[in-house]
């Protein structure tokens, strides 16, 4: 399964592509893309010390020169003004600049995928002699709450889809992540491929839509 770093990687220009990253969290990605040769920002209100980044909100950035791409993994779903936030991000790229995305759309746990999940967390509860999860019933009441506030994949695609054109969108396995473990989402990623579950995660990339008579 690639990586996001290397879906990103590889849809970026060559170095030294000026990049920022929203949400960079402890700033894996950044300092990543910034050892390949990128000009890298992370931005986060929890952001790591450094001169790669700064503790402040999409809100907070000035504008300033624009980006040649803006990443954002697990970060969008939380943004509360979702289309304002796109909004400021597509103002923020050059006209051929992209906005490269890693999320997941929590509202798309189907039956079928909701009871694969219990499955999993039965068979590794067994087997570490632990007690057996809740019912899967009692696991969609937890999901759904502990979700609560956080934009689904309807929310996000539709504001995708009016501020950028899409260059590229790839259904991903995300349960592993509560699972652990390489084989989790090697096994969930079959499944998907199958049919047999749903893919919660996905990975888009696209680019600004132009306002009318726009050409720069």
């Amino acid at each position: 399964m690639q990586s996001f770093e290397s879906f990103v990687r590889e849809r970026l220009p060559d170095p030294p592509a000026r990049v920022l990253e929203v949400g960079c969290g402890r700033g894996e990605l950044t300092t990543a893309l910034a050892v390949a040769g990128h000009d890298a920002l992370g931005i986060d209100p929890l952001a790591p010390d450094g001169p790669l980044f700064r503790r402040l909100t999409l809100d907070d950035l000035e504008n300033e020169a624009r980006y040649d791409a803006v990443v954002a993994a697990f970060s969008l779903h939380h943004i509360r003004d979702l289309d304002a936030a796109l909004r400021k991000i597509a103002s923020l790229l050059v006209p051929e600049g992209l906005l490269l995305v890693d999320e997941f759309a929590w509202d798309r746990l189907d039956e079928p995928t909701l009871a694969w999940l219990w499955g999993q967390r039965q068979a590794a509860a067994a087997a570490a002699g632990e007690p057996e999860p809740a019912s899967p019933a009692e696991m969609r009441a937890d999901w759904e709450a502990e979700h609560v506030g956080l934009h689904g994949h309807d929310a996000l695609r539709r504001c995708l889809d009016e501020h950028f054109e899409q260059v590229a969108f790839v259904p991903t396995p995300h349960l592993h992540r509560l699972l652990g473990g390489v084989s989790s989402a090697v096994l969930e990623q079959s499944l998907i491929d199958a049919g047999t579950i749903a893919a919660i995660g996905f990975r888009y990339a696209g680019r600004p839509r132009r306002a009318p008579g726009r050409t720069a």
